[in-house]
């Protein structure tokens, strides 16, 4: 059963600077046609991304596992809340293929919350893993998870299969979490990077970035996202993305303020000054959008360790 998010309310108008970009059709129709054929979601249609035609054109997805019914109902996603079917064992080897068919060089595989599991569906995680490693050797992978609830042994699970990219999202400032992310919690999401940065190290034969995301406009100050980045910096997160929220209805929590360009630029600014391998920050910068781009550098190669 879907259920309303809030009360209908209004956000101000769409300024100037923010416009929706499409790309070519013919490219992004067969992205739709193999992500039907194959039954796969996407976060790109799920969370109704406004980079989704633009990624579709250029013959990227980014692949949403465990179904498209979350059992969390955050006040800024538009993916269904409810009751989730059963997971699909053969969901791994179709994301692997759609994956091989797109010819993708870096994954990225998120999922809705699933609280109704076990290990929160952490064995699904690395399945997908092992099966774009099997499909795809060379490319990369980069995971954006849920918080398992902070149970160590469930991140192990994703962290065992060895992403190249770890990431969770903070998504809000401390002061907005429990309004804009009910059944989340903010010391718990760093916990989750911490512990993710912190395995990082510790293993010898594999090395994984850990990366979040911020979004603006709820209702926060510039003051509260940089003490948030700092956080972030703190726990040893390497990678960071920070866009404007849309809301997707009425009915989510309404935009509070639009961010002009300019202060992208110095959140990203403040970014690099803090020590952060790259901070990608821009109005419609997503997660996922231009992940690649993020984890690989002007000449092709992984970013080293250290850069900004």
């Amino acid at each position: 059963m879907t259920q309303d998010k809030s009360v209908t309310q209004k956000s101000p108008r769409l300024p100037p600077w923010i416009r929706i970009r499409y790309g070519g059709r013919g490219i992004q129709e067969k992205v739709n046609q193999l992500l039907v054929d194959s039954d796969l979601h996407t976060v790109c249609q799920g969370a109704q991304c406004p980079n989704q035609h633009e990624c579709f054109s250029r013959g990227v997805a980014t692949f949403m596992i465990l179904g498209d019914v979350c059992t969390r109902d955050c006040r800024f996603c538009a993916v269904t809340t409810g009751i989730p079917p059963g997971v699909d064992p053969d969901e791994p080897r179709r994301v692997a293929g759609a994956a091989a068919k797109l010819k993708l060089h870096h994954v990225v595989v998120t999922s809705v919350t699933r609280d109704d599991l076990p290990d929160g569906g952490a064995a699904h995680f690395a399945a997908t893993i092992q099966a774009l490693r099997q499909a795809l050797p060379t490319a990369t992978v980069e995971v954006l998870t849920p918080d398992f609830k902070g149970v160590k042994k469930d991140m192990d699970v994703v962290l065992g299969a060895a992403p190249d990219v770890f990431n969770h999202n903070l998504e809000t400032v401390r002061r907005l979490q429990k309004r804009i992310r009910p059944a989340a919690d903010y010391e718990r999401s760093l916990g989750v990077l911490a512990y993710a940065a912190k395995s990082a190290i510790l293993n010898q034969k594999f090395q994984i970035r850990t990366k979040s995301g911020l979004m603006v406009g709820l209702g926060e100050t510039d003051d509260e996202i940089i003490e948030a980045m700092g956080d972030l910096r703190a726990v040893g997160v390497e990678l960071l993305t920070i866009g404007q929220y849309l809301a997707p209805s009425g009915n989510h929590a309404p935009v509070e303020r639009y961010v002009p360009p300019a202060q992208f630029e110095e959140y990203a600014r403040r970014g690099t000054v803090m020590g952060f391998r790259n901070v990608a920050s821009g109005p419609l910068v997503r997660s996922s959008y231009m992940a690649e781009r993020q984890f690989y550098g002007p000449d092709g190669e992984p970013k080293p360790s250290g850069g900004a």
